[in-house]
């Protein structure tokens, strides 16, 4: 198990890099659904990365985990935020989805998020 989340996002960058250059019509097609999916329209692109991380926690996808808390972290997710969208994981995926939460948590506080209050 992965608990370098700043390490992971750049040692799956690198992977990523090496993808794009061998398949790059599948990545160029991915990227721009990537891209549509996080225009601000009807849901703020804050919300659509809670949906994803909360998607990537169900998945248990570390990747997932790793870079959609370092994008909420950047745009100022709250701690509260970041907790509600846990709650609902939680609810949603049961006791595994409980296990992969608090690893989310891990990532988005490795990514400067917000600490528990002492």
């Amino acid at each position: 198990m992965q608990h370098d989340y700043v390490g992971l996002t750049g040692e799956l960058s690198g992977k990523l890099a090496e993808i794009r250059k061998e398949i790059p019509d599948t990545m160029k097609g991915f990227g721009q659904m990537a891209q549509a999916a996080a225009t601000d329209a009807a849901l703020s692109p804050k919300q659509k990365e809670l949906i994803a991380i909360g998607i990537g926690i169900a998945a248990r996808c570390q990747g997932c985990l790793a870079f959609h808390a370092k994008a909420l972290a950047k745009m100022g997710c709250t701690r509260a935020e970041f907790m509600e969208m846990l709650q609902v994981s939680i609810y949603m995926g049961g006791g595994p989805s409980l296990m992969t939460a608090a690893e989310a948590l891990m990532a988005y506080e490795a990514f400067g998020g917000e600490k528990a209050a002492e």
